[in-house]
């Protein structure tokens, strides 16, 4: 075993969960049970063991507070300002993760929150650490990614209408979208193909699609949305 001359700070990972739920942008959070900051709320995380790569980590985390295990996890960005946590010199590598509207998702908090909840990303209550900051960035970066990936589908059932795939845009991008434009636009990219199926409802049946398995160059070869 080598010997550190250097002191070393600790790591650990916080995780932004984001999911569609209540026709929302939801974020999941925890309320802390110990202290620093116990009884506020924060991002699911912690430490990162010794033998777990960070992605471990991170999946880990969010399987504690959903009980997935897998989900389109996207590392974020990396936050080590001096004093960001009271217990000492702490560094943390923040992931966001996209869990489809239809998941079955527990949200009991883990075993050192007293319970976890969700919150529409526009009406945060006010959080631990630096973990606002956290969540606006990711909210940043994923409404970045809506104009070159398919990342907006990750919330998606496996099969949705139009109005669905439009909604969403609109809850992550925070504004209302022209529904001639969009749908055009939408179907102009070659990235979604209509299903035999019909989801029923008030009026007319509406065609169900979902998101071609070939389409992933064509994605990322054009912007959807000047």
């Amino acid at each position: 075993m080598y010997s550190y001359e250097y002191p070393r700070p600790a790591l650990t990972v916080d995780v932004v969960i984001f999911s569609l739920r209540e026709s929302r942008l939801q974020v999941l959070l925890v309320q802390r049970a110990e202290p620093p900051f116990a009884g506020m709320w924060a991002l699911p995380g912690g430490f990162v063991n010794m033998d777990e790569t960070l992605e471990e980590a991170a999946l880990r985390e969010m399987e504690e507070e959903t009980g997935l295990k897998q989900a389109y996890l996207e590392q974020l960005y990396t936050y080590g300002e001096i004093g960001r946590d009271p217990r000492g010199r702490v560094v943390s590598v923040a992931y966001y993760a996209l869990i489809p509207a239809d998941a079955r998702i527990r949200s009991e908090g883990g075993s050192d929150a007293r319970q976890a909840g969700w919150f529409s990303a526009q009406a945060l209550p006010a959080l631990a650490f630096d973990h606002a900051e956290i969540i606006a960035y990711a909210l940043r970066r994923l409404r970045y990614k809506l104009e070159y990936t398919a990342a907006c589908f990750e919330l998606l059932p496996d099969e949705f209408t139009l109005s669905q795939i439009q909604h969403t845009y609109e809850m992550i991008l925070g504004e209302k979208l022209d529904k001639r434009n969009f749908r055009r636009r939408i179907q102009q990219a070659g990235i979604i193909e209509p299903t035999p199926h019909l989801r029923g409802g008030e009026g007319r049946p509406a065609r169900l699609y979902r998101y071609r398995s070939d389409a992933v160059a064509e994605v990322k070869a054009r912007r959807l949305f000047p």
